[in-house]
């Protein structure tokens, strides 16, 4: 499951500084394609980069194309410590709490997603997040409301971690970075009983090894450090009014049907589409990456059909 940008282009810049004295969060950016209408920002899932939408990404272009949407943007950064992405310092961290976990680093980070849209002359854009990345996704709604035109949500949740959650990530944090090693995290190539065949794969488990082992120890520590850290999200639900769609698969274990649906009706400002993906599990745009595009396609022009009636008002 390869696939080279159609555009590739990467590019680096500054984030905004929600706290004094904090050093900006840098972004390392792909662009599968360009475009002049509102983009589409796709965020990635934790342990991986921006490679895991290789194949869902043109699929995207291809079915927007084929239903006569206007060209738009798709672009998918890496996190900080993710890939190529630049490693934060401890001071661009923010706040590090007594046990390691980093306060200020999902709004830190969330405003560098930001800044990169704007410095790219866009104020609004589609942002989708599959897990972790969906952190970023609710994030920028609770940050950047009005630079939100749409949203996706994939295998994801708006709760922070509980006590025993969050006390593993900062133990895996510890190993990677101790150990220097990516081996805690090596689990998430492997199924789990109840998985999607997809998972239990042997493409699907030599794909995800060797994205796994293509992060480093310290970029794993960090985006542990900062999903330890993150707030509660669930009071921003009732907040989006944009177009929503929400994605889960059937057979995800940690992110299933039954709590993704109630985070879509909880967005009792707007119409959430809910997908539910059979054979699927938490890595839906990796396993059934026609099925997400389709989902994030349609999105896009509902986000595109709000769009022209806005303007028609004014």
């Amino acid at each position: 499951m390869t696939f080279t940008p159609m555009t590739p282009m990467d590019t680096q810049t500054a984030g905004d500084k929600p706290l004094p004295d904090t050093p900006a969060i840098t972004l390392h950016n792909t662009v599968y394609r360009d475009g002049s209408a509102v983009p589409l920002i796709l965020v990635h899932a934790f342990p991986v980069d921006h490679h895991m939408w290789d194949t869902c990404a043109p699929l995207i272009a291809d079915i927007a194309d084929g239903m006569g949407l206007d060209r738009f943007a798709i672009w998918a950064p890496d996190m900080p410590g993710a890939g190529e992405g630049p490693i934060p310092g401890v001071a661009a961290s923010g706040r590090q709490a007594p046990d390691g976990a980093y306060l200020d680093a999902l709004d830190l980070m969330t405003d560098a997603y930001a800044e990169l849209v704007n410095t790219a002359g866009y104020d609004r854009a589609v942002w989708g997040g599959l897990s972790m990345g969906g952190y970023v996704v609710l994030d920028m709604q609770r940050r950047h409301p009005d630079m939100v035109a749409g949203l996706a949500l994939c295998d994801t949740k708006a709760s922070a971690d509980d006590a025993a959650a969050r006390a593993n990530r900062l133990r895996i944090a510890d190993q990677c970075t101790r150990d220097h090693t990516v081996n805690p995290v090596m689990h998430f190539a492997q199924p789990n009983e109840g998985d999607s065949s997809i998972k239990r794969s042997d493409a699907f488990i030599s794909q995800m090894t060797d994205w796994i082992n293509a992060q480093t120890p310290e970029g794993v520590a960090w985006r542990q450090r900062m999903a330890a850290g993150r707030p509660d999200l669930n009071d921003q639900l009732e907040s989006i009014t944009a177009p929503t769609a929400v994605i889960s698969g059937e057979c995800d274990l940690s992110s299933p049907p039954s709590q993704m649906r109630p985070l879509a009706e909880a967005m009792t400002h707007t119409h959430a589409a809910f997908t539910q993906i059979p054979d699927c599990g938490h890595f839906s745009a990796v396993e059934h990456p026609h099925a997400v595009a389709q989902a994030l396609a349609d999105l896009m022009a509902r986000v595109q059909d709000t769009e022209r009636t806005e303007d028609d008002q004014q």
